[in-house]
């Protein structure tokens, strides 16, 4: 499935098998997850794609020797920046990220740098794994930066929610969760993850929280959530696009609140997760489509319709 033109569905195309590169290896792609980040590049609100492109970028696939590799957003570093040489590959100026300046997994096929991909853990099904590829390495990476949070609020609950949820419990975290006001289907979903409270975004919870990331790329529920915070709590930025953050008084931030984004992985955050998520056990609850429906996921995802995270399945 191509993306030719921004801000316009995905053609079904047939191309040639990709030729992989040095340092890459060939994947016949068994899963693809669709991402909200997928949703910002099609719509137009990440600029400058490659275009024509094959989005996807939560890749579960058989190498040509057999492995099964899971391929992210970071798809490629200079290995020699300032931020790459200090633990920060996630911000090197010149990286390439999978489904936006290199082609991804809405395919049968799809190449990758090898530095960059991830032995899929055992007994996790494709279809069950793809999610972790974005939606858990990012939920993951906000997670570490809410600190030692006892409170934790989740603004959204959609694909990385519902794996960082089981994570946060199993840290032994308190949760709340909010969703889009008259969302029932969304409230019943959190508490069924171990939220002991969940209601809308524009309400606040029965506790202040200690910390809050925002996955919903709503720029008004920052200020919401640093309403609930106690003082010296945290609110993470979960998203790659957000609209923007209306102004909010200073007392908000007063108190040493903290804002702060969530930019891309690290290859370490993939490393520490894929083998934290077996032990938790997480579980993702996914909903299958067909390559061809790569359309359709995306419209639901748009319109908020997807229990946990979509999956193409191949």
């Amino acid at each position: 499935m191509v993306l030719v033109r921004q801000r316009e569905p995905l053609e079904l195309r047939d191309l040639p098998v990709p030729e992989p590169g040095p340092g890459q290896v060939r994947l016949r792609v068994l899963a693809c997850g669709v991402c909200r980040t997928d949703l910002h590049i099609v719509d137009g609100e990440l600029p400058h794609p490659k275009l024509p492109l094959v989005p996807g970028h939560q890749i579960v696939g058989v190498a040509d020797d057999g492995r099964r590799l899971g391929v992210p957003w970071l798809g490629w570093t200079d290995g020699t920046c300032r931020y790459c040489t200090s633990g920060r590959e996630n911000l090197c100026d010149e990286a390439r990220f999978t489904g936006y300046d290199l082609d991804g997994g809405y395919a049968e096929h799809a190449v990758a740098d090898e530095r960059f991909c991830f032995p899929i853990p055992d007994g996790y099904p494709d279809l069950q794994a793809a999610p972790l590829l974005c939606a858990g390495l990012i939920g993951y990476r906000s997670l570490r930066f809410a600190g030692d949070a006892e409170r934790l609020g989740l603004y959204g609950f959609g694909a990385s929610a519902h794996i960082v949820a089981q994570v946060a419990r199993h840290q032994g975290r308190r949760l709340y969760g909010f969703v889009r006001p008259g969302d029932e289907a969304g409230r019943a979903f959190a508490l069924e993850l171990g939220c002991e409270w969940a209601g809308w975004s524009d309400e606040r919870p029965p506790e202040e929280l200690d910390a809050a990331i925002v996955f919903a790329p709503v720029g008004a529920l920052v200020p919401a959530a640093l309403a609930a915070l106690a003082k010296g709590g945290t609110v993470v930025c979960a998203g790659i696009h957000m609209s923007d953050i209306p102004s909010f008084p200073y007392d908000l931030l007063w108190g040493e609140r903290v804002v702060r984004s969530v930019a891309n992985l690290t290859r370490r955050d993939g490393e520490e997760f894929l083998a934290l998520a077996p032990r938790v056990p997480v579980r993702t609850e996914i909903e299958p489509f067909a390559l061809e429906d790569a359309n359709e996921a995306l419209a639901r995802l748009r319109n908020g319709e997807i229990r946990g995270a979509a999956v193409l399945q191949l």
